[in-house]
């Protein structure tokens, strides 16, 4: 009967050990919080930049397929005028199809890239999506060249300003620019990252577009 009873109570003891030890071990247990992210893309398909679309597309599309379902997308066509021409998740493989070719192709009466008008736009939509609990980023893709009516063109000198207003609401937003010469990836650099920093500022041209992915999730936290 002693024996029992001993026996019993050092299972009990054991038990009670293994269970406390389990206890803190999952207290100690960090997790991390997962954040969904909103990708504003700005696409260029004015017709300076037609020969490297496709392949900007095919980039912009294996960038989705990196996200996650519960992310959120738009895109911005860029030409003489900049509008969204998706809105959704990245997962929809189809539906963004349709839309880059419905609406990125060339258009002869076209002629400009109103790449200002549409980072403006792409700012307003960040900060519509922060309100709704995404962490906004914003990819530009494209050659950067400033061409037809100048109020609709980046203006460089205030570009910095505009993006830290944007950083009074959204501190934790990034940017990434791709495809352009590097001469023009130099000047958003030198212009753009006292502002963003090296983590939130991502610029690849075409050569070294593939090692981008990477950077541009840690950006956004993943």
């Amino acid at each position: 009967m002693n024996k029992r009873l001993i026996i019993l109570g050092i299972l009990i003891l054991a038990m009670a050990i293994v269970g406390k030890l389990l206890f803190v071990a999952c207290k100690n247990i960090k997790v991390d919080d997962f954040h969904k992210a909103a990708v504003i893309f700005v696409v260029d398909s004015s017709a300076s930049n037609q020969k490297m679309l496709p392949d900007e597309i095919k980039y912009m599309k294996s960038l989705c397929s990196i996200l996650d379902p519960e992310d959120e997308i738009k895109i911005l066509k860029v030409s003489q005028e900049s509008y969204l021409i998706y809105e959704g998740s990245p997962s929809n493989s189809k539906g963004i199809t349709k839309a880059v070719e419905a609406f990125t192709q060339l258009n002869s009466k076209d002629y400009g890239t109103a790449y200002g008008q549409a980072i403006k736009k792409a700012f307003e939509h960040c900060l519509t999506m922060k309100k709704e609990g995404y962490v906004p980023s914003v990819v530009v893709i494209g050659d950067l060249e400033n061409e037809g009516a100048v109020e609709k063109q980046i203006n460089w000198d205030t570009l910095p300003d505009n993006v830290k207003g944007v950083q009074e609401y959204i501190p934790e937003i990034s940017m990434m620019f791709v495809y352009a010469h590097p001469e023009k990836l130099d000047m958003v650099k030198t212009k753009l990252n006292p502002v963003l920093g090296e983590k939130k500022l991502i610029v690849a041209n075409e050569t070294n577009v593939d090692k981008a992915n990477r950077r541009f999730l840690e950006a956004i936290g993943r």
